[in-house]
């Protein structure tokens, strides 16, 4: 196994840091170097918000549920937006109309977004930077817009934080690689496939604890009715739905004279 090979299978989320500063032109050097992700159409559909002092993270932190490695040491949060914005007052300027007030729109920049924000977590780490995404980012996506003042046609995506590693992680479990690969055709799973595939993880010591601590008789139970119930999707989906109508799909239209 190479280096790369040990440290694709080995890197964790990092939830605490240290107070060492990470160096401004370290961060923008690694966000210049995931610029160059593969984008839709070249048209990079992005932007990052930087919250790097303690009042800038402590601000965003309520929209991420107190989490706390929103604030833990000097680390930063980097904020990835889906960003229309900027292409489409490129347009306007050129004398050109964009249609991108649409769902095939807001994909292509899901997409551009999420490739660069992968890329900044791989260099980050193989700087020796850790890195946690935040969960929280679409359920409190309104509220992060107001913290951040996102215009219209800038959505907030994804939430990394970035520090210094101030303690040693534990590494994610996965599934068997052969339940993810389908060869040619997709293999639809049978109960006896399920079954073999999430035995392992059902059997990890720390998710039968969480099975118990939750009151429940499986895992997917806790998954399916405890950590993501029907009720909070619903409820999230709404609110999701509100406001990308009101800053997307149905925002004001960009005046050729600006």
């Amino acid at each position: 196994m190479t280096a790369i090979d040990t440290y694709f299978a080995t890197r964790a989320t990092v939830r605490a840091y240290t107070d060492k500063e990470i160096d401004r032109n370290l961060l923008i050097n690694l966000i210049e170097l995931a610029s160059h992700a593969p984008t839709t159409g070249n048209m990079q559909l992005y932007s990052v918000i930087v919250s790097s002092t303690r009042q800038e993270r402590e601000a965003i932190s309520p929209a991420h549920f107190n989490q706390p490695q929103v604030t833990s040491g000097a680390g930063v949060v980097l904020t990835f937006c889906v960003d229309i914005n900027r292409f489409c007052k490129w347009c306007s300027i050129n004398d050109a109309e964009a249609g991108f007030d649409n769902m095939q729109a807001l994909m292509y920049g899901v997409l551009d977004c999420s490739m660069f924000a992968q890329q900044f977590n791989t260099l980050a780490e193989m700087h020796g930077l850790g890195c946690c995404y935040l969960g929280t980012t679409l359920f409190n996506a309104p509220l992060i817009s107001e913290v951040l003042c996102l215009p219209d046609r800038v959505i907030p995506l994804i939430t990394l934080t970035v520090g210094y590693p101030a303690a040693s992680t534990v590494i994610s479990d996965r599934l068997p690689v052969k339940g993810i690969i389908h060869d040619g055709l997709y293999h639809d799973y049978s109960g006896d496939d399920i079954r073999e595939l999430y035995a392992e993880k059902e059997a990890l010591p720390e998710n039968i604890g969480f099975v118990r601590e939750n009151g429940k008789n499986t895992l997917a139970q806790v998954y399916a009715e405890v950590r993501y119930p029907r009720g909070m999707n619903e409820e999230f989906s709404a609110v999701l739905n509100n406001y990308l109508d009101k800053v997307l799909f149905k925002a004001d239209p960009i005046k050729r004279d600006e």
